[in-house]
């Protein structure tokens, strides 16, 4: 096999394998629900990963290296800070509540899961989620100097509480089966948005 179809399988696995893990967690998948989905010999997995938690590791490596591709086409658009910052809580709207598994985060998914179970894949998590918030804090720094954001707004301290309250928005919004979470957390994003008095500067 050379190195193009070694790749290509790869992909194939990794695609067959968040897909399944999105439906069903990290835990139950099987290495042999995955290579059937992936439509690969059964025992040729540890050829292209070293062990499930290296797998999930690379699986979501990939989904952050994807995620970014996302942020580039939303934040690079010709719009204020703050209108490119709610073209992204859309965006994260819509996948939140679209019914099909699929559409959903895979961050989100894991999050809680993994975090006790696999210290390599914490950290995974750990970075892509950083590297969010500091995309996200570009775009209040943005808005902030372009007049669309209010000058008082911290830009560190509301990027981070943004983000953690989408998360936790969305974690609830699978307990409750509604989208009542993440419309509030839309509501309070719009609130803290153009509000001078929340999560000001130091003085």
């Amino acid at each position: 096999m050379n190195r193009s179809e070694h790749q290509d399988t790869r992909e194939t696995i990794l695609c067959a394998g968040e897909q399944l893990i999105l439906s069903k967690g990290f835990s139950a998948v099987g290495l042999a629900q995955i290579l059937a989905q992936a439509k690969v010999p059964k025992g040729s997995f540890y050829h292209y990963f070293k062990s499930k938690e290296l797998f999930g590791v690379e699986l979501l490596r990939r989904y952050f290296c994807h995620y970014e591709q996302v942020l580039d086409e939303l934040f690079n658009q010709p719009k204020s800070g703050k209108d490119k910052l709610m073209s992204y809580w859309q965006y994260w709207f819509e996948k939140q509540t679209d019914k099909c598994c699929d559409k959903q985060c895979l961050a989100v998914k894991l999050s809680a899961e993994v975090s006790d179970l696999s210290d390599d894949m914490r950290l995974m998590l750990k970075s892509g989620i950083e590297a969010i918030i500091s995309r996200i804090e570009e775009c209040v720094k943005l808005g902030i100097n372009d007049g669309s954001l209010p000058t008082t707004l911290d830009a560190r301290l509301t990027s981070v509480v943004l983000y953690q309250q989408w998360m936790g928005a969305s974690l609830m919004t699978k307990v409750r089966r509604d989208d009542s979470a993440i419309q509030t957390a839309m509501m309070m994003t719009e609130l803290l948005l153009t509000s001078d008095c929340m999560l000001k500067k130091e003085a």
